[in-house]
């Protein structure tokens, strides 16, 4: 199924843009684990809308109820699900059905693989609402994991044609200081202009995309498997699941085009008693499993498809081609709020690996 994923630790998720609410199902989950709501809150608000001019108008709170799997605030061992109710829907800036498909959306191709008995309203199952409870997962997957001593952070290390400072060399509280940024970046005064850019596109009806790096420290070697449970799999699984994800990279990723063996190979060395590398362009996995050293992938996000300008389609009542100029309330950049997503799949793949690797684990 589609909506499913996982193996050690299984996730179901379920709703519809403009529906009553959306949710996840989490099977497998570590029984015992005290539940720091006020962490996991904070890590919603990071996704949530309606915050500033960055995102879009739609506001919602986007607290969890927990209907299973918790008991007086620690998790059970049993299905946890996790409902999100939504508030602030305006279904009819969608029409009464689909006709003039969305260029860049999937309303053309929901259209045909459900046979047009999709709900289209505000992407419906396609849309970025679904982050929501993807981010409320593995918010609380994250928890745990920093109980073992993993940390993930996140920075947008591109935005159009802005580049940001490499987050493998970033220190420690300039990390934990990119996760209170709403534009999280590393080099000083490029916040300001991101914003700057992202507000210029948005006056001109137009958007902007760019790339988000992730960053795991503290995973230990051995997480992952050749071929087809490898690390770079896991995470590409889910990171193709985020809507406007384009291209996935780990360590140097495309950088690899360019140099020789000897180049490009990380050489191992011993330190402090434990097996490192002089260098990172792997970014963290040999042969599918990690080696010790920080996990980097970074995410090309396309710029947002939902814009004022003027656009060429067609007209499925009509079929005949048509010009669209799309309404509703979007994002001119979706990298503000793609960041706490991406640590969220992160913490979700990672401990799914864990579990694979772990029979049995206890809090």
């Amino acid at each position: 199924m589609s909506s499913s994923f996982g193996q050690a630790l299984k996730l179901t998720l379920f709703g519809q843009s403009h529906g009553p609410g959306v949710g996840v199902v989490i099977d497998g989950f570590p029984a015992g684990m005290p539940i720091d709501m006020e962490k996991l809150a904070a890590m919603q608000r990071r996704r949530a809308p309606g915050q500033s001019p960055l995102t879009t108008a739609r506001r919602e709170r986007d607290e969890a109820e927990f209907l299973s799997g918790v008991l007086d605030g620690v998790t059970t061992g049993q299905p946890l699900c996790a409902l999100i109710c939504s508030a602030d829907m305006h279904s009819a800036d969608y029409g009464d059905g689909v006709d003039l498909v969305r260029p860049g959306h999937a309303d053309y191709t929901g259209h045909v693989r459900y046979f047009g008995f999709e709900d289209a309203r505000g992407g419906g199952s396609f849309s970025g609402r679904l982050t929501a409870p993807l981010v409320t997962a593995g918010a609380l997957c994250l928890q745990w994991l920093e109980k073992q001593g993993v940390r993930v952070f996140s920075h947008i290390s591109q935005l159009g044609s802005l580049r940001d400072d490499p987050i493998a060399q970033a220190g420690p509280e300039a990390l934990t200081a990119l996760k209170a940024m709403p534009l999280p970046a590393l080099r000083p005064g490029l916040a300001e202009e991101m914003k700057e850019a992202i507000l210029a596109a948005a006056a001109a009806g137009d958007s902007l995309g760019g790339a988000v790096t992730c960053r795991i420290d503290g995973l230990p070697a051995g997480l992952g498997a050749p071929f087809f449970d490898s690390v770079e799999s896991e995470l590409s699984h889910l990171l193709f699941s985020v809507p406007g994800v384009k291209a996935v990279a780990f360590g140097d990723g495309f950088g690899f085009t360019a140099g020789r063996g000897s180049e490009m190979n990380d050489a191992f060395r011993m330190e402090n008693g434990r097996v490192v590398t002089a260098t990172n362009h792997s970014g963290g996995v040999n042969g599918g499993i990690t080696n010790g050293m920080p996990v980097l992938f970074t995410c090309a996000v396309r710029p947002t498809p939902s814009i004022a300008l003027p656009q060429q389609t067609v007209s499925l009542r009509r079929m005949e081609n048509a010009e669209l100029a799309v309404r509703g309330r979007h994002d001119p950049c979706i990298l503000p709020r793609f960041c706490p997503v991406a640590e969220a799949v992160a913490a979700i793949a990672v401990l799914d690996l864990w579990k694979e690797r772990s029979a049995c684990l206890r809090w």
